[in-house]
């Protein structure tokens, strides 16, 4: 059987060396490297859409009613995916790795839809999803000036942050009771724009196809962030209205059944998750140093757990690969940024763009006296939190082990216990800890733990050093399984009736217990209190500097740049196109031929397998595009975001991006970052011969249920 790549902090190393020869290996002089005008991205807002440049660009420049179209057409799918409506009767594409870890929520008796996949075969079949809802954009107000007049009226940084929040609170209390939307107000520009914007939610979403795990995460972690690619990752599910009928809308895309053109100016649509573009170098670097270093220790450290534990116990196998996607997920993600950050002449651009806006500020001489300060600043302020980085992290709830998990939960419930209960924090108040306790499983996975907790252990040693007073009392110099082996000698907390009876006990019991990890927790809980307040403090001072800097930033470019991702709806612009990778050319786009070349180079082995119904593939046309490949501004969040062409048709969904773009968190590209896409053509072509859901496909043609 294949295993999947392994991602330790060795393969950040190597992939320094190996994987980013265009940038990191460019023969330049620093200081004549320039920032480019699209650096900052290209995830455009509705409220002030570019149709200027997309003419200049493209020729075409969208109406308002096209605007309208593409923002209601398109969905927020769950918690933090992207979808959109493809049917007047309210049937949506998102992707299959949206919907993946809820298969088991819809899941009856007897199936196995992570195998099987599933498909409703009439419309009485479609099944409810359990808690899982879509949003619909339909507000979108400029309340900038509100926000700004309050900040402005606080004396010190807390009271500017603090006002700040209550106006916020204030506008969307107030635009939610007058809509009776959902309504939340969006920093834009680090504080150079704010946007108040309200949802309309749908909660009767009902599954309609989803496709076995194999092809919706076809070739599994090692062909994650890579192309070309042949997964088939999408998933058709319908919203209902509440009477339990087809949500009818006028609001959605037609699909386009051939997919895209190679040469026609393409967009995503969706909500697309967080970036850090606009931050500083300052908080670049600390990004790379700390965050990001301590993110890509626990998430490659998973990954080598779940390995191991694949080996040892091969049965369970299926569980611990569907344990597995997501740390590697993250890890491929996180060594990306990583090794992004360390790179030379992407930093130069960086460098270059904040140059340029110094230059600009240093030559204005009230610009100098009101914004001259602000990086110095940051830069103070981050060296400051850097102090006490690594006991805030070790002092935490680590949530990667259960002992430290439930240890933490303990002391924090008995602390709680003192105080009056409305002043408790929510998850301490009344028997909802006892009841969380209560619906964990009895039996837990003892290896698996075991290797979790060693890992944890090496994690605090990492954040405090070994010569720490805490690790050395705690961690007695000890380190691995062996030092996991004798602490879980000492607790308790695995054995879940145990910690049931204490949360039902005495608190005041809790605290004087002999276990380890209550111990740890007990003893550097007011340390961590007092790191976290000074934390605090010091990012409302940061708060500050970045609501000038984002002032500074609007004044100077406006809305010619787009602002980071924040999580809210954007439109990206681009082109379908190839790059150099490996030596050779990468496709624009990919075939089923490729698919099943996949396949049997492979041996047929997982994770390149295919169920038995993708063998007998009866009328599948092998030479339909597949996946594709385009120069769209896409992160997180953007997945199962729709992709239309000026005509408004749905051509594809994007599902990823390749290695060379995850510098996009801090810097966009062009040169060879890709985000990758699958074709609706591709789509059409497998509900129609390999699901064989025949009223799905005349749906897509028609636009609306068969008759």
């Amino acid at each position: 059987m294949n295993k999947p790549t392994r991602f330790s902090f060795q393969f950040v190393i190597l992939f320094l060396f190996v994987s980013l020869p265009f940038f990191a290996q460019q023969k330049f002089i620093p200081d004549t490297v320039k920032a480019k005008k699209f650096d900052i991205g290209k995830m455009w807002t509705f409220e002030h859409a570019p149709v200027d440049y997309f003419y200049e660009a493209y020729g075409f420049k969208p109406t308002q009613e096209w605007l309208d179209l593409a923002r209601l057409s398109t969905l927020r799918f769950g918690g933090g995916c992207s979808s959109g409506f493809i049917s007047e009767d309210g049937l949506l594409l998102t992707n299959h790795h949206c919907v993946d870890f809820i298969a088991q929520r819809i899941q009856k008796e007897g199936e196995n839809i992570p195998r099987d996949g599933f498909y409703a075969a009439t419309l009485a079949d479609e099944r409810r999803v359990p808690n899982l809802s879509v949003t619909q954009l339909s507000l979108i107000v400029d309340v900038t000036d509100e926000v700004v007049a309050a900040i402005n009226r606080g004396k010190t940084d807390k009271e500017k942050v603090e006002l700040k929040n209550a106006k916020i609170q204030e506008l969307q209390d107030k635009y939610s009771k007058e809509t009776g939307l959902i309504c939340n107000v969006t920093s834009l520009y680090h504080g150079g724009k704010y946007s108040l914007y309200g949802v309309k939610r749908y909660n009767d979403v009902r599954a309609v196809i989803f496709m076995e795990r194999i092809v919706g995460l076809y070739g599994g972690d090692p062909d994650n962030y890579t192309y070309p690619r042949y997964n088939s990752d999408f998933a058709v599910l319908r919203v209902y209205d509440d009477n339990g009928k087809p949500f009818k809308t006028n609001n959605f895309f037609k699909v386009n059944i051939y997919g895209p053109k190679l040469d026609d100016p393409l967009f995503v649509l969706g909500y697309p998750g967080v970036t850090n573009r606009l931050k500083t170098i300052a908080q670049l670097e600390y990004n790379r140093d700390i965050t990001y270093r301590n993110n890509t220790f626990q998430s490659n450290g998973m990954v080598k757990i779940y390995e191991e534990m694949m080996n040892l116990y091969p049965e369970r196998a299926d569980i611990y690969r569907g344990l597995m996607f997501g740390p590697a997920n993250t890890a491929k993600r996180q060594n990306g940024f990583i090794v992004n950050l360390f790179d030379p002449y992407l930093m130069a651009r960086k460098k270059a763009f904040e140059n340029d806006i110094k230059k600009i500020v240093m030559n204005d001489l009230v610009k100098k006296q009101k914004y001259g300060h602000i990086w110095d600043a940051i830069a103070k302020t981050r060296k400051e939190l850097a102090v006490h980085a690594g006991e805030r992290a070790a002092f935490a709830r680590l949530n990667n082990s259960i002992y430290y998990q439930r240890a933490f939960d303990l002391v924090e419930f008995a602390f709680a216990s003192k105080i009056p209960e409305d002043q408790r924090p929510p998850e301490m108040r009344g028997d909802r800890l006892t009841q969380a306790m209560t619906n964990l499983p009895a039996d837990i996975d003892l290896p698996l733990e075991k290797k979790k907790l060693a890992m944890v252990n090496d994690f605090i040693i990492l954040n405090l050093g070994k010569d720490n007073s805490i690790a050395k009392k705690y961690l007695g110099g000890l380190s691995g399984e062996k030092l996991a082996d004798k602490l879980i000698g000492e607790s308790k907390l695995n054995d879940k009736d145990f910690v049931l009876s204490l949360i039902k006990g005495n608190p005041e019991e809790i605290l004087k217990s002999n276990d380890p990890f209550i111990k740890y927790y007990a003893e550097t809980r007011d340390a961590r209190l007092k790191y976290q307040a000074e934390a605090q403090e010091i990012m409302n001072t940061e708060t500050v500097l970045e609501d000038q800097l984002g002032l500074l930033i609007y004044d100077i470019f406006g809305t010619s740049i787009a602002p980071d991702a924040t999580g809210t709806f954007r439109i990206s612009d681009g082109l379908i196109a190839g790059y150099e990778y490996n030596g050779t050319i990468a496709p624009p786009m990919t075939t089923f031929y490729g698919l099943y070349d996949r396949y049997y180079s492979h041996q047929k082995q997982w994770p390149w397998d295919l169920p038995a119904r993708w063998l007998n593939y009866g009328g599948l046309d092998l030479s339909a595009q597949n996946n594709f490949v385009g120069t769209f501004d896409t992160v997180g969040g953007s997945s199962g975001s729709p992709i239309i062409n000026k005509n408004g048709e749905y051509v594809g969904i994007l599902h990823d991006g390749n290695m060379e773009g995850l510098s996009n968190d801090f810097i966009y590209t062009t040169e060879k970052n890709r985000s990758i896409a699958l074709s609706s053509q591709a789509i059409y072509q497998i509900v129609k011969h390999i699901v064989k859901a025949d009223r799905i496909a005349r749906e897509m043609e028609t636009s609306k249920i068969a008759e």
